[in-house]
């Protein structure tokens, strides 16, 4: 198997993404990393510099979803052009992880968040923001993605060490095996997520508007280098500072992804990760009587039991829920709406060859 270059090895490439690479694609192109999407355009790393790209046609007209495109954090297959000014992407390499949402709204898609992650840093904010429902969101998405995921509490400063306590056994309660690091963007507690951080290795954070990403991104960096918008006072919710994905390398050699903050998280064909995310509710549900239970009705349901005797908390099981049914209804509308692109896709392709046969 061949060296991998140094430059490419600094962005984060290993023998996980070099045994999808045959000689023969890397004689005709050369493989770089997405660090920005900005809409239709792109800019890619091949680690000694940044050069925006775009995709070349077969890759846009032949996509069948967004899924098909890339994202900040992926791999793909480059020609340079232009004294390595500008390039063209040929092709995408598999991806070892992948975190996506619902795209925001009523429309029923794929939004791509970030590829090829090992570890994702969900920041939840210590004072009154602290949502324990939506953490298990993340959890879920994260899960599914294939990706590690880790909890940051930031605000630490504005809470006594009991609150903190408090807020960890509370998350240690149902997830133990969760690792928790509470933190201040405001003192010298932040250092210790930068001492976490790993040389060639890629991380992610994700979390609501307001709760401390930014100051997060820029501590790290060392610089002011991005825009950092202050919580609302009259109904303390965050604007987005992060208005785009990108992929940043600290010194350390770490890469870094920083997401806007998403005040919609909505998830579907994420049952792994609900799973993975509510490890309880999966154990009492083998020993329910009938092996396509619901978990709603149904008689000798170990989950219900459990339910009615406290042993498995409410709010776990009426999240658990709603989130399974909100991943199937999303993914039997995307299965739908994926159909019916198809007909009328096949419905254009046939109307024109009539038209090209009457000629």
């Amino acid at each position: 198997m061949q060296t991998i270059p140094k430059n490419l090895v600094a962005l984060g490439f290993d023998q996980r993404f070099q045994q999808n690479i045959t000689l023969k694609n890397t004689d005709e192109f050369e493989i770089a990393r997405v660090t920005v999407v900005q809409k239709n355009s792109y800019v890619i790393s091949d680690g000694e510099s940044d050069v925006f790209a775009e995709l070349i046609g077969k890759m846009l007209y032949s996509a069948e979803s967004s899924l098909d495109y890339p994202t900040v954090g992926d791999w793909v297959l480059a020609q340079f052009h232009n004294q390595r000014t500008f390039a063209l992407i040929h092709d995408l390499l598999p991806r070892i992880s992948l975190l996506k949402r619902k795209t925001p709204g009523n429309t029923i898609d794929f939004q791509l968040i970030a590829a090829n992650i090992d570890t994702a840093l969900i920041i939840q904010s210590l004072d009154e923001d602290f949502n324990l429902r939506r953490l298990e969101r993340y959890l879920a998405m994260v899960s599914n993605g294939g990706v590690q995921p880790v909890v940051g509490l930031s605000k630490s400063d504005l809470v006594s060490s009991e609150q903190i306590s408090h807020r960890t056994d509370e998350i240690k309660a149902s997830m133990p095996h969760l690792e928790i690091i509470p933190f201040s963007n405001l003192n010298e507690e932040w250092e210790q997520i930068r001492d976490w951080l790993h040389s060639g290795r890629t991380y992610c954070l994700l979390g609501s508007s307001g709760v401390g990403k930014t100051m997060l991104l820029n501590n790290l960096i060392g610089d002011s280098v991005f825009a950092v918008k202050e919580v609302r006072t009259k109904d303390g919710k965050g604007r987005h500072a992060t208005t785009s994905r990108q992929l940043i390398q600290l010194e350390s050699g770490a890469m870094i992804i920083d997401t806007p903050g998403m005040r919609e998280l909505g998830i579907f064909s994420v049952e792994a990760g609900i799973e993975a995310t509510f490890p309880e509710i999966v154990t009492l549900a083998r020993s329910c009587k009938f092996k396509d239970c619901t978990h709603v009705h149904e008689t000798d349901c170990a989950v219900l039991e459990a339910l009615e005797t406290g042993q498995l908390s409410e709010n776990r099981y009426r999240n658990y829920q709603k989130m399974m049914k909100e991943s199937a209804y999303y993914e039997m509308s995307y299965v739908e709406k994926r159909r019916k692109d198809k007909e009328q896709g096949k419905f254009y392709k046939q109307v024109m060859q009539h038209k090209k046969n009457r000629k």
